[in-house]
């Protein structure tokens, strides 16, 4: 009989088009949702609308990972800000308890939209946490 327990949601890998293979530590896949399109047919003389499906709307992609000598996330986000829109495709892949593949979702046009670092406590221990948000044009789960 097949196992039909949910995945735990510390098993996963990211890998980014063109950058060396990091681990981190949180990844936040978004939201994404179908716009609703209210309209009154001409005809109709109820106060009643349709509603129709709109426009698909993708949230950001949030990666975090605890800091270290690799700067790939912060050049690919200077290299944005700078001026040069490097687009990258992203793949979020969940795995099992074996550390199979069981689900990904590709992010596609993915680019750095924010780059946040820390906090740097004098008194804590803590690893620091570089955050990159991600504005993507779409995201779909395959197998």
């Amino acid at each position: 009989m097949p196992d039909h327990a949910p995945y735990r949601n510390f098993n996963f890998r990211v890998e980014i088009d063109g950058l060396p293979e990091t681990g981190f530590s949180e990844v936040v896949v978004p939201e994404t949702r179908i716009e609703v399109v209210e309209y009154r047919e001409g005809g109709d003389h109820t106060s009643g609308t349709r509603k129709l499906p709109g426009r698909a709307k993708v949230g950001n992609v949030v990666l975090r990972r605890g800091i270290d000598q690799d700067l790939s996330l912060w050049n690919w986000f200077r290299t944005v800000r700078d001026g040069d829109l490097d687009r990258r495709n992203v793949a979020i892949i969940l795995l099992d308890a074996t550390r199979t593949d069981v689900r990904r979702w590709a992010v596609q046009q993915a680019w750095p939209t924010a780059y946040i670092l820390g906090p740097l406590q004098g008194h804590g221990n803590e690893v620091v946490i570089e955050t990159l948000e991600l504005a993507c044009e779409r995201v779909d789960a395959v197998t």
